[in-house]
């Protein structure tokens, strides 16, 4: 059995503009110590699937559909499951680390305070620990730094705190959502080191959230594209970069800058991603496909496997592409 399987999970918001249909019917697996990305632009979907498998939805958020780490079904779960789950099992990183940090509180008391509501270890016991998992992130003098305020340490440092903390109950599973957000390209690629070396250290499997096509090839070995809120294509990484199957995949491949074609125009996929209050009956692509056929504006195919391991959901024969 997968450590996690996700089946038909869907994700919807209540607003004055109406219900947004944010994820729909996305199913997909994980096992043990595999490292799955899931890409695609903003407002795809991404976040909201992996806080609907933490239970952080927003209060107008509903999620439908299953989701089960180890055997134990996380959607609609109450709390007290939850609470076991998080941290201890599953951790996350979230986006921006100067938001997720309280700034207002020492990083010492934040990272002491995991231990002590879920390995419930004394005060002093926990810093030292955090200390411990601090230098492990490779923060230079963590004995010293541990007792400052979150605004004190850089951007690339602060994500590392963040990842430490996700790290101090030594989880089966990290969900690394956008974790090099904001950061400049050389600490991007420390970051996105750390994350691989802590993985092979720990033994995690890791579910990365991006849209950075380039942190997907470096860093996972299957990826998963997204695109308003249903996954059009899922494959291992190298032949997905070798023959991406959905036209929307290719998309995104073809707007990468290009450092042996200098003078070459940028590409962009025309258009604007889909007004989830008014999702569209057929393939949410269709207005921005160039291959779309007659039927895509009323029928999304269900994903399926045209080749091993390898599923795509698109009316276009993959010849035709």
């Amino acid at each position: 059995m997968a450590m996690l399987e996700v089946s038909n999970l869907s994700v919807s918001f209540a607003t004055p503009e109406g219900t947004v249909n944010a994820v729909n019917g996305i199913s997909f697996s994980l096992e043990k110590g595999q490292t799955l990305g899931i890409v695609g632009e903003s407002g795809s979907g991404k976040s909201q699937l992996a806080f609907a498998i933490m239970g952080l939805l927003a209060r107008n958020g509903t999620a439908r559909g299953s989701a089960k780490f180890n055997g134990v079904e996380l959607v609609g779960a109450p709390l007290s499951v939850l609470n076991k789950v998080r941290a201890n099992q599953i951790a996350m990183v979230f986006q921006d680390p100067m938001t997720s940090l309280n700034p207002y509180m020492r990083v010492s008391d934040q990272m002491a305070e995991v231990l002590t509501q879920h390995r419930g270890m004394g005060k002093d016991a926990a810093v030292a620990e955090a200390a411990r998992m601090l230098d492990a992130v490779r923060i230079p003098e963590a004995r010293a730094r541990i007792r400052l305020f979150p605004h004190e340490f850089s951007g690339g440092m602060r994500q590392r705190v963040m990842i430490a903390m996700s790290l101090l109950c030594q989880p089966d599973l990290l969900i690394a959502d956008e974790p090099t957000t904001a950061l400049d390209v050389t600490v991007q690629a420390q970051i996105m080191a750390l994350l691989r070396d802590l993985q092979r250290d720990f033994g995690m499997a890791t579910l990365l959230i991006t849209h950075d096509l380039g942190v997907i090839a470096g860093f996972c070995q299957d990826v998963i594209v997204m695109y308003g809120g249903k996954v059009m294509e899922s494959a291992p990484v190298d032949p997905f970069f070798d023959s991406p199957c959905h036209p929307y995949s290719r998309g995104l491949l073809h707007s990468l800058p290009r450092v042996d074609q200098e003078d070459a125009a940028l590409f962009s996929i025309p258009g604007s991603p889909p007004n989830m209050t008014r999702a569209p009956k057929g393939c949410p692509f269709q207005p921005r496909c160039s291959n779309a056929l007659a039927l895509c504006s009323d029928y999304l195919p269900p994903l399926t496997e045209f080749a091993p391991n390898r599923k795509r959901a698109c009316n276009v024969p993959v010849e035709a592409l």
